[in-house]
């Protein structure tokens, strides 16, 4: 799931929360009054914003670009000045020739910490880059990743969130193969001071037992976003996806059995190649099949050197509008669902003036509250798909 694009010491980050989790870290690597575009290539679209975003900085001094829009095409950014800095040398203070004294790679701190536990993916979905930007699944070992957390709820942290590319293959690579499940159990158990854990974006394919069975613990937070990108079976081989719309399902039910109140969120693609009226009403109908509250849309955009962007395109206005039609039914369940939290009491964690729920609503605050602390509130009204008190 993509992130609005934010600016923090100096760095620009777009598109995934494995990107702000670096955060931090490119802030110290980065010279004295550069500016860092950390940019996304997952549409056509995100490249545009990181352009947008080198053309905004330059008056201000050098700029550099790394990501996977700079790794993937470095020609669209050369050409406006900027330097750049691959993925695989971003985090490498050699690549900067400087870096002393950078704080923990894949660890960002603001309000809630973001902990990078993953990065890479091995598989081979028709209509995404990241594979070729981000190179192989590679996995933090455990004893790092609670050392890591342990670290944050020390210093106060309240709420940490574990990142990754391709978080639900975590382990693959590591000796005796660790599942995220057993990786999840592994930091509520060592880090019992920890009040909240949080999940990035999950594979409904990779999802296994240990996860489902560790949504029991209550400081584990009752919201998961899923990447199902289609309600529809033969869409989904047309994509290389691992599961099938019946094993979406069933994975929400497990989850639910686990935790009954999860919230969960699902990232949506429309008008992808070949598909007609029936493969997207499949994923309207998928909003209900798996009672998703937070729907995640954006119309089909082909990548060059993907096996999608080869296949018999949807005009992009019947792409527009299908995801029109995804985002409002989206919309009216995520209204529906934030409703039932009307005038009851909620453990946020604050950003300032915003709070996030346990169950990934956000709340806007009469009073600013001490970012990274946790309030109890009252949500009085709901507006704008969000709730305020």
């Amino acid at each position: 799931m993509s992130l609005s694009p934010c600016t923090v010491a100096g760095v620009v980050t777009h598109g995934c929360r494995s990107n702000l989790a670096e955060r931090d870290a490119l802030a110290a690597l980065a010279p004295p009054g550069a500016t860092v575009v950390n940019s996304c290539a997952v549409t056509a679209q995100a490249v545009r914003d990181a352009r947008a975003a080198v053309r905004a900085a330059l008056p201000n001094g050098p700029v550099f670009v790394t990501g996977c829009a700079a790794t993937l095409m470095p020609g669209q950014f050369l050409d406006l000045g900027a330097d750049i800095v691959p993925n695989a040398l971003k985090l490498h203070p050699a690549a900067w020739k400087r870096g002393a004294g950078a704080p923990l790679a894949g660890v960002t701190r603001r309000s809630r910490a973001f902990v990078a536990i993953q990065d890479g993916c091995d598989h081979d979905c028709t209509f995404c880059v990241t594979r070729l930007a981000r190179g192989s699944s590679r996995s933090v070992a455990v004893a790092e990743v609670v050392a890591r957390v342990q670290a944050l709820a020390d210093a106060g942290v309240n709420e940490v969130v574990l990142t990754g590319i391709d978080a639900t293959s975590y382990g693959a690579d590591l000796s005796g193969r660790p599942s995220l499940g057993l990786l999840v159990q592994a930091v509520l158990g060592g880090v019992p001071r920890l009040r909240r854990l949080r999940l990035s974006s999950l594979d409904a394919a990779e999802a296994d037992p240990a996860l489902v069975e560790a949504f029991a613990d209550a400081r584990l937070m009752p919201h998961v976003h899923l990447s199902l990108q289609s309600g529809d079976d033969l869409i989904l081989k047309r994509m290389k996806r691992r599961h099938s719309r019946a094993d979406a399902v069933r994975l929400v039910e497990r989850l639910k059995a686990a935790r009954p109140d999860i919230a969960i969120g699902a990232d949506l693609i429309a008008g992808f190649p070949t598909e007609g009226e029936e493969g997207h009403a499949n994923s309207l109908s998928l909003l209900v099949a798996c009672d998703i509250v937070y729907a995640h849309v954006f119309p089909y955009s082909a990548r060059p050197g993907t096996a999608a962007a080869r296949m018999p395109q949807v005009r992009s206005e019947i792409s527009r509008a299908r995801a029109a039609a995804l985002r409002l039914a989206g919309m009216q369940r995520k209204d529906a669902f934030l409703n039932n939290m009307l005038n009851k009491r909620i453990e946020t964690v604050s950003e300032g003036v915003l709070g996030i729920t346990p169950h990934g609503a956000k709340i806007r605050y009469r009073l600013f509250q001490l970012a990274g602390s946790i309030v109890s509130t009252v949500a009085a009204t709901l507006g704008d798909g969000m709730l305020a008190e």
